[in-house]
């Protein structure tokens, strides 16, 4: 008994950091059957509206989309779509802006 009293005041402090630690990720997918471009901001969920602005750079560097968008209070993330014909060939990137933070991604389209 006193062995597992040991270990969860070892590694409780484990658990209370991770809890805290911020997840925020940026990640595209191309799905060609379907002419499609899903790109995804995660962060996590706040008890208010968060605006977020989403950006997509094409292979020259110029902005191909800019938006602003909600993520709504209680949820953690937000979906941008494009459709993959019509896009130029090349390494694309997708950025959010959030507060001061920028997170991004790159994806390719061949």
């Amino acid at each position: 008994m006193l062995k597992y009293i040991i270990l969860f005041f070892a590694t409780f402090p484990l658990i209370l950091t991770a809890e805290t630690i911020e997840k925020k990720t940026v990640d595209c997918l191309i799905l060609q059957d379907e002419n499609s471009i899903i790109c995804k901001y995660e962060h996590d969920r706040l008890d208010v509206d968060q605006e977020v602005l989403v950006q997509w750079i094409n292979p020259k560097g110029e902005i191909s989309r800019e938006r602003v968008l909600v993520i709504p209070a209680g949820h953690g993330s937000i979906y941008d779509f494009r459709y993959i014909e019509g896009r130029m060939k090349g390494i694309w990137q997708f950025k959010v802006k959030e507060s001061e933070e920028v997170y991004s991604t790159n994806f390719t389209i061949e």
